[in-house]
């Protein structure tokens, strides 16, 4: 049982703390059945994206067996069956899906499955598309917290998910690329079509842009008619946590060569914990007051 666990990966489902994104710029975290809504979706993801793990895993089974860091996984150091990974896919795939149906925002759910099938079978090999793809999985979060409580999304709350997602999604291929060496193409094709230096032309320029999407979001119209003139000047105190936390981020990438699992890392470092931390609370204390 533990190790069927460990192949669900729950800390990973820090990511899917996106869908709380909607019920907490939309001021609607003193609405309980807004809360309870955003919960629901929070579950729904959490069992669709252990599902998709599990498929990813027995998909790559024998790539990973030859992996440095993948092969003490559950699946490819044969601690768990595969007939008991195949059970867990569907039984997470089903429930999760079928959570989302029962409380009315089925397709995005449904839409992140399809995304990481095709993901898992054909796009993850296909050069800048698979970086691409784990972007819109990002997104597909943050729309489905807000179809789950029915408020829209904006479109600089959609800028900033996406560009963020791909600088954590170019970061990890970084990783990849320093940890595999010679050996990237053979653990995957898309891995043959990157190269350092040309990874961190695209990292730069997105870092650059998650901080001035972010920057432009808090002194925008939209955020002045939303929360009201009082408040809204002083969200632009919340830039400097953003800013922080980028470069931050980027540091442990180059000078540490870290990266390779963006959510473990944000997990193990206390400082880019504590940053998160400290833009959530000043986030709330402005938004509420």
């Amino acid at each position: 049982m533990i190790a069927l666990l460990e192949a669900l990966r729950p800390y990973q489902w820090v990511k899917n703390l996106l869908v709380f994104a909607p019920l907490v710029f939309a001021r609607r975290m003193t609405d309980g059945p807004s809360v309870v809504q955003a919960l629901f979706a929070f579950a729904a993801f959490s069992l669709v994206a252990s599902g998709i793990y599990l498929l990813n895993d027995l998909h790559d089974l024998e790539n990973d067996r030859r992996h440095p860091r993948k092969r003490e996984r559950p699946l490819p150091s044969g601690r768990l069956r595969v007939s008991l990974a195949v059970a867990a896919l569907c039984a997470c795939t089903g429930l999760g899906l079928g959570l989302s149906a029962w409380r009315g925002f089925l397709g995005l759910p449904l839409a992140y499955f399809a995304v990481n099938v095709l993901y898992s079978w054909k796009l993850k090999h296909l050069v800048i598309l698979d970086a691409m793809c784990i972007a819109i999985g990002f997104l597909l979060r943050v729309y489905a917290g807000g179809i789950a409580i029915g408020v829209p999304v904006s479109g600089w709350l959609t800028l900033c998910t996406f560009f963020v997602a791909l600088l954590l999604a170019f970061c990890k291929r970084r990783a990849e690329l320093t940890l595999l060496g010679g050996d990237s193409e053979g653990h995957r094709r898309a891995l043959g079509e990157y190269s350092p230096q040309f990874l961190d032309q695209m990292i730069a320029p997105l870092g650059a842009l998650t901080v001035l999407a972010y920057a432009a979001y808090t002194a925008s119209p939209e955020v002045l008619r939303n929360f009201g003139e009082a408040r809204a000047h002083y969200l632009v105190f919340t830039v400097p946590f953003v800013v922080y936390g980028v470069f931050r981020y980027l540091y442990l990438v180059h000078m540490r060569a870290e990266g390779g699992d963006p959510t473990r890392l944000l997990l193990k470092d206390p400082a880019t914990l504590v940053n998160i931390l400290g833009w959530f609370a000043t986030s709330l204390w402005i938004v509420y007051g």
